[in-house]
């Protein structure tokens, strides 16, 4: 069984030859007798969505929730291509549909790569016949599509999880503009639970806010952002709480796997803010906070900083005493009553320590409500830059 998928999928992986270093760039998910099962879904809220995923809205609201699985390429965004990328969305799609006796409308379809590329989808209408011969539902066919939905990853992001007879498995992919609101970035999920395309809508739209829509590595949000997750029923088993929480540990999960493999970045920040009002005004303090570029240097520079975090949280106008305000680098207290506190050497070389480490929290007391709210958030370094100062 894969570790990638749940029961009840087949997937495959292969090159047709979109990436100029001939890696794998076109990967097939679908379900494993090829019927049309539940299937959810949320997109980029950015007005220039790419091709793939205007078709992808209009199948799953043409289906009322019911796909039989999702087409996935990499080496190309098929982004701001205007009528000919529709064109060649389409093509990829009903070159699928042909090969699997299916109709164009049962697939959900995602691209990633670069914005404003000509799709070259004759190559992809060339491999579909050896993309679906190679289906499989083993642990290799899980990784092989894993590995051909990554552009700048330097790794395949795979999570699964499992509690009462149920089993959540997906993939992800993304390193740099990733700034979710439902960088570029994609996940396929999978489930074998037993669930109607209502409830399965609800619990992924909850598992991302908390989990892909409180990430942000460099605050730019993609043409092409695309979470989807599908439901066998192979288990038998229909527990909604149960399918829930897996649901929102395995997105958690892939989404701490994108801020790991950011590009550049050598730190996974966690940014919390507690005390607040609400939960909105905190999770936008918590934005604030973990999109600084003051902040996210100085946590790659390892420097303990409070005044950093408090400019931020007091440019985010949420509504707040500064007199309340507490800030913390882990477990230590550094800044309250309106200004920094004083550390000894053994407190110094502990937060000296902590810093070192991979991943970090800084967390913030508002002291003006029960609001909570969290960012994950990467430092910056020197390595973004060179990936991005051209064309990526």
């Amino acid at each position: 069984m894969s570790v990638t998928f749940a029961r009840g999928f087949k997937a495959s992986g292969l090159s047709v030859g979109l990436k100029e270093n001939g890696n794998r760039d076109l990967a097939l998910v679908v379900s494993a007798e090829l019927q049309k099962i539940p299937t959810a879904a949320v997109f980029t809220k950015n007005k220039f969505a790419a091709a793939p995923v205007r078709i992808s809205r209009a199948n799953l609201s043409a289906s009322e929730g019911f796909l039989a699985g999702v087409l996935l390429n990499s080496g190309c965004a098929n982004a701001a291509t205007g009528i000919e990328g529709d064109r060649a969305a389409l093509a990829t799609i009903t070159a699928l549909s042909k090969e699997l006796n299916a109709k164009p409308e049962s697939f959900l379809l995602c691209s990633t790569g670069l914005i404003g590329k000509r799709l070259e989808y004759e190559k992809i209408v060339a491999g579909i016949g050896e993309l679906v011969s190679g289906l499989g539902e083993s642990e290799s066919h899980g990784l092989l599509a894993a590995r051909a939905i990554m552009t700048t990853d330097t790794k395949p992001k795979q999570a699964s999880a499992e509690a009462g007879g149920i089993r959540v498995g997906g993939m992800a992919k993304g390193a740099g503009m990733i700034n979710p609101n439902m960088a570029t970035m994609l996940s396929v999920v999978t489930t074998d639970a037993v669930v109607s395309p209502d409830v399965l809508r609800d619990l992924l739209t909850s598992a991302v806010d908390k989990s892909f829509n409180a990430l942000s590595i460099d605050g730019c949000t993609s043409t092409n952002d695309t979470v989807c997750v599908l439901a066998s029923g192979a288990s038998e088993k229909a527990d909604s709480v149960v399918l829930g929480e897996l649901l929102d540990t395995v997105c958690m999960d892939l989404a701490k796997q994108i801020a790991k493999d950011a590009e550049g970045a050598t730190k996974t920040v966690l940014f919390r803010v507690r005390g607040a009002k609400d939960g909105a005004s905190a999770q936008f303090a918590a934005r604030c906070v973990g999109q600084s570029l003051l902040v996210k240097t100085s946590v790659y520079g390892k420097d303990v900083y409070p005044g950093r975090i408090i400019s931020e949280l007091g440019a985010s106008l949420v509504d707040f005493d500064p007199a309340a305000v507490k800030v913390f680098y882990g477990g230590h207290c550094v800044f309250a009553d309106g200004a920094p506190i004083a550390v000894d050497a053994r407190v110094r070389e502990e937060l000296k320590a902590y810093m070192e480490q991979g991943e970090i929290e800084i967390s913030c007391e508002l002291g003006a409500g029960d609001g909570e709210g969290c960012l994950i958030g990467t430092d910056l370094g020197h390595g973004y830059i060179d990936e991005n100062m051209k064309t990526s």
